[in-house]
């Protein structure tokens, strides 16, 4: 008799079976534990056609955040569709979003991500002359704001979004603001905060930003190489915004070979001063961290807000 773990797993596989044979007309033949993440739940579904799908799940009451990160996605894959050079980029386009029996459900194409070391430095320099590809293709069309039409989440955390014409009061006070708040509220208030507020505005106005479609959430957990060949981006946070906002993250975390930088920089080099925007980018993902995950993650944005007045200040 199943108990515990083993019954909620059968109850789920036979969830998910009845409602992949009403809507796919297809019989589950295995539904295995991968990894999704800190936030969801996730399975690689294993079809009688031989065919294989990604299912994040939840509680329903977070079908938000999986309705943003698709959202997201198709976002990305409506850029990759149209020019993006060389070809070769996967982002995933969501099959099925759905609250399925109190559960929050989002289904997606399953990718064979290669799991060796990183032996070809062509891959990954290929896979960032992709991503240069897809930010100076999501220019065309738009109107050069900056932000995107609703609120959204980077990770667990609300993400606050709405329209501005300016860069720099944009990402002062849709990104680092609420954050630093956060911070004071929960007891823990980072020194100079009020400063750092104040001046960071004019400091990014003298940077000329192009309002790029971002990935927003691009460490290197968010992205890889397919087994097959190319690259592959997923579990966005998107809006218009600096596109050095993506390349900054992907120095975060452990980030990314050295070569995707270099590939990116091939297509599309970056304007003077990236390095030291960098620290402000990422001490609004540092302050994020610390907010969701207190820890060690604290003292980092302390340190990156204090290196950023440094840097205001030279």
């Amino acid at each position: 008799m199943l108990a515990g773990p083993a019954l909620r797993r059968e109850m789920e596989r036979e969830r998910l079976g009845t409602w992949l044979q009403r809507e796919l007309g297809e019989t589950l033949e295995a539904m295995v534990a991968v990894a999704g993440g800190c936030i969801h739940g996730a399975w690689r579904l294993e079809l009688s056609s031989g065919r294989r799908l990604f299912a994040k799940y939840n509680r329903a009451a977070l079908l938000p955040v999986l309705a943003a990160e698709a959202e997201g996605l198709n976002a990305l894959s409506a850029v990759v569709a149209t020019t993006v050079a060389p070809p070769g980029l996967t982002v995933p386009t969501p099959l099925h979003l759905t609250e399925l029996e109190g559960e929050a459900l989002l289904v997606l194409p399953w990718l064979e991500l290669s799991r060796q070391p990183p032996a070809s430095e062509r891959a990954w320099q290929q896979l960032g002359s992709q991503l240069a590809g897809l930010h100076l293709a999501s220019l065309q069309g738009h109107d050069g704001r900056f932000g995107w039409h609703e609120d959204n989440w980077i990770g667990a955390a609300p993400q606050h979004n709405g329209w501005d014409e300016d860069w720099g009061r944009f990402f002062t006070e849709r990104r680092l603001r609420p954050q630093l708040e956060r911070a004071a509220q929960r007891g823990q208030p980072l020194q100079g905060a009020a400063a750092l507020l104040e001046r960071l505005p004019h400091w990014l106005r003298e940077h000329r930003v192009e309002a790029c479609l971002v990935h927003g959430d691009l460490w290197s957990g968010n992205a890889g190489l397919l087994r097959d060949g190319g690259g592959a981006l997923f579990d966005p946070a998107v809006y218009r915004g600096d596109r050095e906002v993506d390349l900054a993250m992907a120095k975060l975390f452990g980030g990314f070979p050295a070569a995707f930088f270099t590939g990116y920089e091939t297509a599309w080099p970056l304007a003077p001063g990236h390095r030291q925007r960098r620290e402000a980018y990422n001490l609004y993902h540092l302050l994020n961290h610390a907010n969701l995950f207190g820890g060690g993650y604290q003292a980092q944005a302390e340190r990156s807000l204090q290196a950023l007045l440094r840097i205001m200040s030279a």
